[in-house]
């Protein structure tokens, strides 16, 4: 339950219009359903403002759509990383408005009206055509959880003049997310050009001595620009959550 659905369901306990009994029997999911192979968290949206979201790796088309369709039936959205065409196929016969991006490899299907964005976007840019499947992952995740998102694409350092053509629009967002293999240099050089946020992510993009995003990550916990955080190895994800909830903070100034 969204803290909105709750605040509503409150008022009407209040203003006499639903009885405690009924708002009790509305209430008895939380905080937790049960399935055979899951317990869907119910409660994670009133203690950390979105709800659980589900990794579909390593879960098979029929869990994916079962969780999916517990979250949605509490008319919680609903966003799915790392999923598979036939988890989507599994998901859309039960969730009949899921969208998904074979890209970014997401199922997402909001329930309840979205709420107000941040005046500034989250800008997500990614260094290489190679990294668009994290970048896009990153995307979905920070929309899902009501930011605004605009991308810059194939703007890495190996013709640096791509990325310093676009300064204006790094310094008119509110978090930056920079998606970068191979070595990972463009996150030192973006968080020499903005002063919100920057949120560096590795991807498993590059040659034998890339490791697989090892020589990325290294390189960006190494960058000498100031207020580069950094996320782990392809994980879109993380870094879209993440930007969503600190650009949410502009609501409250």
């Amino acid at each position: 339950m969204s803290p909105e659905a709750l605040r509503v369901l409150l008022g009407e306990v209040a203003a006499g219009e639903l009885s405690p009994e009924l708002a009790l029997e509305r209430l008895k999911s939380l905080p937790f359903s049960d399935l055979p192979f899951a317990r869907v968290d119910h409660h994670r949206a009133l203690r950390c403002g979105a709800p659980e979201v589900i990794f579909g790796e390593g879960k098979t088309p029929e869990q994916v759509a079962a969780i999916a369709e517990a979250i949605t039936s509490r008319e919680q959205s609903l966003l799915v990383t790392r999923a598979s065409p036939a988890a989507a196929e599994a998901v859309a016969a039960l969730v009949s408005d899921a969208t998904y991006d074979p890209l970014g490899r997401t199922i997402f299907a909001r329930r309840g009206a979205a709420p107000p964005p941040p005046p500034r976007p989250v800008l997500v840019v990614s260094a290489g055509t190679s990294d668009l499947p994290v970048a896009e992952e990153a995307r979905v995740t920070a929309e899902a959880l009501g930011s605004r998102v605009e991308a810059l694409r194939d703007v890495g350092v190996a013709g640096i003049h791509r990325i310093l053509s676009e300064s204006e629009r790094l310094q008119q967002a509110g978090v930056v997310i920079v998606v970068a293999g191979m070595e990972g240099a463009l996150p030192s050089v973006v968080g020499g050009l903005v002063s919100c946020p920057c949120i560096a992510v590795p991807t498993s993009v590059g040659y034998g001595a890339a490791f697989g995003g090892l020589a990325a990550l290294l390189g960006m916990l190494n960058s000498c620009a100031p207020g580069v955080t950094v996320v782990n190895i392809d994980n879109g994800f993380g870094a879209g959550y993440a930007a969503a909830q600190i650009n949410r903070l502009s609501l409250t100034d």
